[in-house]
């Protein structure tokens, strides 16, 4: 992959080179090899939906594993064995164990080694009964719960021997289960009991549907409590990834095509980090920019100070009811005061001298920034948006062009489908590449920095041209060949074409989100080393004026792209 630097001795303002050279000059490594596909590790069954992998396979290495239910729970029953094994306890102790310590089985080990009694104690798990047991020769016990007596055979209790009748026990059980995940910290029915309920007592003595939602809650805990872990926030999604630390990239794709950040659980937004993003969708949702709008676009009523825009050409303004004040739109004051003598219905002398004398300055001057910024934040969002909308038809395209385009384009041309693979790569990069240019808009909308952000506005310009390009290639270009009667040589030339710049798209979007994630480093290394060399060619010019750094200072200036 080519370095920043490429990018700046690419686009460097001074080559005098064509525009459409520029794009071009990422590379043009052979992107399309159909028998070089990367293994992701989590995909298992042939007829899952690639598109999620392989769009994850356009950004950085896959670093994480995606899990469906029957993942979940075969690691989960791995923990529960492995605690079960070393600790050479029962599987249910095990699971009351992996459940207080948010199964993580090393916290589980250091702390059972380091202090059994201690664990049992806060835990639950209870080396003996604290009441005694009924022996052989008793015949009847009353349940801690209800007082009836019943014989031994129907009387239950855990590890501390407390007895309830198993009625009692079913209400328990049900209400806890029906109340919520803390059932699965549940405790002896006896008042300050620390003995833990497990598992053996649900499988007992719940009901079909209540070991169901118990079952659901044991499952999720798994997920929730592991540090690891995460559901994929898909609306119906029951996925989990389980990420590995230690990377500079959070996002993820599940297998449900849903990509999404592993950090803030937003949507995959690089190259912006989570606090731009969290700031930008505040921005979104938030009431401010109304109350720019209503501060750009309207004034308060003198008398009851109600926000009215101006709907009409003419400066008489009334008030809604209740208030019916009238005034004039420009001074503010009594429509009462004016006249032909004011300058009539469109004018207004008094505002004219008020406004020479100053007095309208500072409420002229909040209009004016805030319709400004108003205006600022429409440019970006409206951009935002747009590259929203054409991201989410890209991905009805590609579903299209495989239930239809593709088998079409097989039985005209006589090219096997699995031959045209390029086609859906194409789409593929063009999805993620939309993903990257919407939220280089929020990027640019918090970048303060005006040198940099002169440069960051070509690349951003440059990388939304080259994806048109490639954008255009596909959707248009490709419907030639739909309508074809027969097999066509320009057919391979379009797979060239189309391929190449697959290529180069997907090399120059790398790159640009390098350079981003980096905060545009080079343009403060190329500034520093432009100051440096100015400030050695003003010493060594005769005279000393400065005229050779001058000089020398509009070149940098161009290469930083201000």
């Amino acid at each position: 992959m080519d370095s920043e630097d490429d990018l700046l001795n690419a686009h460097d303002m001074e080559s005098g080179e064509e525009e459409e050279d520029d794009f071009y000059s990422g590379g043009t490594d052979d992107y399309y090899n159909e028998s070089d596909e990367p293994d992701y590790g989590f995909v298992e069954e042939d007829d899952v939906d690639d598109s999620s992998v392989m769009i994850a396979s356009h950004r950085s290495q896959v670093n994480y594993v995606v899990l469906k239910e029957e993942d979940i729970r075969r690691h989960q029953k791995d923990d529960i064995g492995q605690v079960s094994m070393v600790l050479s306890i029962s599987e249910v102790e095990a699971s009351i164990l992996l459940l207080h310590y948010h199964w993580s089985v090393s916290k589980v080990h250091d702390e059972w080694f380091a202090d059994e009694k201690r664990v049992r104690d806060t835990v639950g798990i209870l080396d003996g009964p604290v009441v005694p047991i009924h022996g052989d020769g008793v015949v009847e016990l009353t349940c801690g719960i209800c007082f009836d007596i019943f014989p031994p055979e129907e009387i239950l209790s855990v590890a501390c021997g407390h007895p309830f009748c198993s009625t009692c026990w079913t209400g328990y059980i049900s209400t806890t289960i029906n109340g919520g995940p803390g059932c699965l910290m549940l405790k002896c029915p006896e008042p300050s009991c620390p003995a833990a309920v497990g598992q053996d007592m649900f499988e007992k003595l719940a009901s079909k549907e209540d070991k169901e939602k118990y079952y659901r809650y044991f499952i999720r805990s798994y997920v929730e409590d592991n540090r690891k872990m995460k559901w994929c926030p898909a609306p119906g999604c029951e996925h989990a990834i389980d990420f590995a630390a230690g990377t500079d990239s959070y996002d993820v794709s599940c297998l449900c095509s849903h990509s999404f950040c592993w950090n803030c659980t937003e949507e995959a937004h690089r190259p912006v980090d989570c606090d731009t993003v969290a700031q930008w969708i505040r921005k979104n949702s938030a009431e401010s920019e109304n109350m720019n709008w209503i501060l750009a676009n309207s004034k308060p009523c003198p008398k009851c100070k109600r926000p009215i825009e101006k709907n009409h050409g003419c400066m008489h303004m009334t008030c809604t009811p209740p208030c019916k004040y009238e005034f004039c739109w420009l001074c503010l004051n009594a429509w009462t005061d004016h006249g032909e003598r004011t300058g009539g219905f469109y004018a207004c002398n008094k505002y004219e001298a008020g406004k020479q004398e100053g007095r309208y300055d500072e409420a002229e001057k909040r209009r004016e920034m805030a319709k400004n910024s108003l205006e600022r934040y429409t440019h970006y969002y409206e951009r935002w948006a747009s590259n929203q909308t054409s991201r989410q038809k890209a991905m009805g395209d590609l579903e299209k062009a495989r239930s239809e385009k593709l088998e079409k384009l097989s039985d005209i041309h006589g090219t096997p489908e699995s031959q045209l693979k390029f086609i859906t790569e194409a789409w593929l990069q063009i999805i993620e590449c939309r993903r990257v240019l919407k939220w280089t808009y929020a990027y640019g909308y918090y970048l303060p920095d005006h040198d940099k952000k002169q440069f960051f506005e070509y690349l951003q310009g440059e990388a939304e041209s080259g994806l048109e390009r490639l954008h255009k290639c596909v959707e248009k270009e490709l419907e030639v060949f739909l309508v074809a009667e027969g097999p066509s040589d320009d057919f391979n030339h379009f797979r060239t074409k189309l391929t190449g710049l697959t290529s180069i798209t997907k090399t120059y979007f790398e790159n640009l989100v390098k350079a981003l994630e980096n905060g545009l480093a080079d343009v403060d290394t190329q500034g520093a080393s432009s100051k440096s060399a100015n400030t050695k060619s003003s010493k060594t010019n005769s005279g000393g004026k400065g005229k050779g750094s001058s000089k020398s200072g509009g070149s940098s200036k161009n290469i930083d792209g201000n």
